[in-house]
């Protein structure tokens, strides 16, 4: 549990950096999403390569998908995914009803506009997840209500 509550703060205080940076004229603010899509890229490579060292070969890209649902989320996040569909055309959408970065922020709809601050990182994750087991992607985060993404 208190993993847990290092990487929350960690999470927490990365964004918050990168922000404060771009306030005071040293970045923009597109820029520091970047940062952190590309520091979770790195994560993800990373975790992934850990994770799947004992692993047999996957089948296909649906077997990657759900390994990425079941076990990566569980060990980064101590959950499973809540949802994964597919248009069996190369487009996936997970569901995290309570995703772990955004339950400290409040459910209002005021805060809808800095979600995706806190969604970068983990694009990144899975981007980078993603691209060690060979597909290319592109990952986008959506948040229509707090604490629940896509």
């Amino acid at each position: 549990m208190a993993d847990e509550a290092l990487f929350l703060l960690l999470h927490n205080e990365m964004v918050a950096e990168l922000y404060r940076a771009a306030e005071q004229g040293e970045g923009e603010n597109g820029r520091c999403t970047t940062k952190l899509e590309s520091m979770g890229f790195r994560v993800g490579q990373g975790l992934i390569e850990r994770f799947t060292k004992d692993t047999a070969r996957f089948k296909d890209e649906l077997d990657i998908m759900k390994f990425i649902c079941k076990d990566f989320w569980t060990s980064v996040f101590k959950k499973q995914i809540d949802n994964l569909r597919t248009n069996h055309q190369g487009i996936y959408v997970l569901q995290d009803n309570k995703f772990r970065l955004l339950t400290q922020m409040s459910a209002g709809k005021q805060y809808l506009e800095h979600a995706p601050k806190y969604l970068a990182f983990t694009c990144g994750l899975i981007r980078g997840g993603l691209s060690n087991l060979g597909i290319k992607s592109i990952v986008t985060a959506e948040v229509s209500s707090m604490p629940a993404c896509k």
